[in-house]
Parts: structure tokens; C-alpha cells; sequence
């Protein structure tokens, strides 16, 4: 990169920081306003990053926004609600992935189911940062903020192996898609294996570290982040998948921690919140230029029907007998916007696919895109509009229950509005 980019890079992110606050009253989510950036700024942008440094910067940001999720839902957290995250999560989640991939195959005409199943699966998980007035709104109710947020932190983790079988499959040819199928999955038990371990030791090394007085507190955070560095690139070494085990490892550190640990992640939820302002600037300047010219009528029928149709009826039919109204199983099936996760799964297909991979890509970066308009201006109006109508209903399914409250209430260090963070976004 040279001295020009890099000074006009930092200066947008410094002015992102300057009025980040008065730009959301306005309806402008950080992806948005990068994305358009990056956009405008392509045809004067000198395309001195290469696709290898790219690749770099957005697996790593993907591989703390994992670790960080993961690390920051704890049993008790998930225990309240726990009937509707195992809707959400173990119901509504696979049903998005088989939609998406049978639209998919119907609509796109992909060549071999395993392409089909890339599609489906890259865009099922969300991303809480395009949404992220939705997810601290005053006026949405606390309980439904938690569940759309713990939702989008565990969802990209939990989808990441079907991503990786998929990319696998669609690699190999013949008779060996079965062995390419079956290394997959052994990868992904290893990488979940070495990042459970390392996940496990840095917590237990911390925690005894802090009470020792051995730790400074300037520098705990900058540890837990290269811990996730390490899960991730240990696991790679090892041959096995980094993602996997980046999610791991941060369900093991969070485990073992300590009262410490959500302290210490926020370092990394900081960072990510930086990476990913550079992964949506890049996005605007490489990724929406080379779309722009290869869209056609169906496969922007699909990115439409992936948001809506792909998203909302899954949520809808998992969540029946729930208990939640019909207008919050709107809100919560329209808030299931495509981000990061689904933009680094573009790059590792293109990655190991190449250009085998191209209208996959174009499909999923298509949908991201539309997903990042639609849902970054639509978050503030629709979340003021559906917290006044959850006041005027009075008491309802949107309130947690007292047993929930009191769980709460009883964690230390939360309130009311506390929620997971998804990369980086507060």
C-alpha cells in the first residue's frame, strides 16, 4: 500500500470515529458508509493490495470476531433464552442453509450441488454489525436485542463446517469427493480439538497469571488477541481448520477465564471493529466493481429472495410455539443481515476454487451488498417503529421472563442492554 492510500485509509477511519455517533442518528452503519466509500473511490484507488493481503486481513478479522463470540456467550447467558436460541440456531439455521442451497440450484443454474450448498451455506450465517442500531435501540426490548445478538455471534461458528465440506466437495471431481469430503471433516475435528486445547491453556495461563498480580492490565487484552491468533494458526499448521478452531477457542476461553475474561475480549472486539472498517473499504473498492458488471435479472432474484424469503420463513417456522408475536418474528426474521462472514467464505472459494468459483462468488457478494443497504437503512426506522409497538402492546412474549431477568441480573458487570458484540461494532 502506498503512503497516499494509507494516509487517506487512516483518515477515513479517523473521521468514522470523529462522528460515528451522528452519522448512525442518520441511519449509516459503519459497512455502509465503507462500502460506499471504497465504491467511489475505485477508480482512483491504484489497486497496489493483492489478493493475498487481502485474504489475510479478512481471515484474521473473521478469526477474532469468531473468538470473541464465542468467548463472550456463556452457559448462563444462553440458559434464559435457551428454548429460543436452540430454535434459531439448531432449526431455523439448517432450514436457511437447505432453502438457500435448493433456491440456489434451482435459480442459478450451478454446475455441481456442492456449489449449490456454498451458496446456501456462505449466506446463512448474520452479522450483528450491519444491524448494530437494532442491537443497542433503547426503544427495542432488551430480550430481543440479546436474542438477535447471541444468534449472530454463534451462527457464523456453528455454519463454518458446513462452508468448509461444501468448498471441499466442489473441489474434487469424481470418485474424489468423497475422500475431499471426509479430509474436510477431519480438518474441522482438528481444528476444534487445537483450538478447544489452546483456547482452554491461555484461559487457565491468564486467570492464574491475574491472580498472581503477574498480568498488567494494559496488556491482557493485546494477549487474549494474539491467543486467538494462535488458535487460529495453530490449527492451520496442524492441518486443520482455522475457523473452527478460532470458535473453539473461544467457547474454551470463556469458559475457563475467569471474571476477567469479557474485559479482556473487548480488546479484540475493538480490533475486529477496526479490521472490518478495512475489509468493507476493500469490499467497496474491489469487490462492487467487478459485480457491477456481471448482474443479471435471476441473480438478483436470488440475493432478494436470500434476504427475505430464505431468512424469514426458517425463523418464522422455528419459532412457532415460541411464545413471541407475530410482529417480533418479523423483526427477527427481517434482521438477519449478510456481513463479514459471508465475504471471507466468497474469498476462500475463490481461493481454492478459482475461477470455478466466480458465479458462486458473484452471488454471494451481490446478496452481502444488497444486504448491507437494505438492512444498515432500514435498522434505525424499523427498530424505533417495532420498539413503540412492543410498548403499546403492554405486557408480551418480547419481555423475559422473571426466572430470566433474575439470571440477569445476578451476572456481574451486565445490564440490561448488554449484548454479544459481532465484529467489533458496540
Amino acid at each position: 500500500m502506498t503512503s497516499a492510500a494509507l494516509a487517506l485509509t487512516a483518515a477515513l477511519v479517523f473521521a468514522w470515529g470523529a462522528f460515528s455517533a451522528r452519522l448512525e442518528r442518520a441511519d449509516l452503519t459503519a459497512p455502509v458508509v465503507f462500502v460506499g466509500l471504497g465504491t467511489l473511490l475505485a477508480g482512483s484507488v491504484h489497486a497496489d493490495v493483492d489478493a493475498a493481503g487481502i485474504t489475510v486481513l479478512t481471515e484474521a478479522t473473521l478469526a477474532w470476531v469468531l473468538f470473541s463470540d464465542a468467548a463472550r456467550v456463556g452457559v448462563r447467558e444462553l440458559r434464559g433464552d435457551a428454548g429460543v436460541y436452540g430454535r434459531l440456531l439448531g432449526l431455523a439455521l439448517p432450514l436457511t442453509v437447505v432453502l438457500g442451497s435448493v433456491l440456489a440450484w434451482a435459480l442459478l443454474g450451478v454446475v455441481l450441488p456442492w456449489y449449490a450448498l456454498l451458496i446456501g451455506a456462505a449466506l446463512a450465517p448474520t452479522d450483528a454489525a450491519l444491524g448494530a442500531v437494532v442491537i443497542t435501540h433503547p426503544a427495542v426490548p432488551a430480550r430481543i436485542r440479546r436474542i438477535l445478538n447471541v444468534e449472530s455471534g454463534l451462527n457464523d461458528g456453528i455454519v463454518t463446517p458446513v462452508v468448509m465440506v461444501a468448498l471441499a466437495g466442489a473441489a474434487s471431481t469424481g470418485g474424489e469427493a468423497d475422500a475431499g469430503v471426509l479430509t474436510a471433516a477431519l480438518q474441522l475435528a482438528g481444528g476444534a480439538l487445537i483450538g478447544a486445547a489452546v483456547g482452554s491453556l491461555g484461559g487457565r495461563l491468564l486467570r492464574a497469571a491475574g491472580r498472581r498480580g503477574w498480568t498488567g492490565d494494559s496488556f491482557a487484552g493485546p494477549a487474549v488477541l494474539a491467543l486467538a491468533l494462535v488458535a487460529y494458526a495453530a490449527s492451520v499448521a496442524g492441518h486443520g481448520n482455522g475457523f473452527v478452531a478460532a470458535f473453539a477457542g473461544g467457547i474454551a476461553f470463556g469458559h475457563v477465564a475467569g471474571p476477567r475474561g469479557p474485559r479482556e475480549v473487548f480488546y479484540i472486539d475493538e480490533t475486529a471493529g477496526l479490521a472490518s472498517l478495512l475489509v468493507w473499504l476493500l469490499f467497496g473498492v474491489y469487490a462492487v466493481p467487478a459485480l457491477l458488471g456481471g448482474i443479471d435479472a435471476t441473480m438478483l432474484v436470488y440475493a432478494v429472495l436470500s434476504l427475505t424469503v430464505v431468512r424469514m420463513v426458517p425463523v418464522a417456522l422455528s419459532l412457532i410455539g415460541s411464545g413471541l408475536g407475530g410482529r417480533t418474528v418479523l423483526f427477527a426474521g427481517w434482521f438477519g443481515p449478510r456481513g463479514l462472514a459471508s465475504v471471507v467464505f466468497a474469498l476462500l472459494a475463490l481461493e481454492q476454487l478459482h475461477e470455478r468459483a466466480a458465479p458462486a462468488v458473484a452471488a454471494i457478494v451481490l446478496t452481502v451488498l444488497l444486504s448491507v443497504v437494505a438492512h444498515g437503512v432500514s435498522a434505525g426506522p424499523l427498530a424505533a417503529r417495532y420498539g413503540a409497538a412492543s410498548r403499546s402492546a403492554g405486557p408480551a412474549s418480547v419481555h423475559e421472563p422473571a426466572a430470566t431477568a433474575r439470571l440477569r441480573r445476578s451476572l456481574p458487570g451486565r445490564d440490561s442492554g448488554a449484548a454479544v458484540t459481532s465484529g467489533g461494532t458496540p
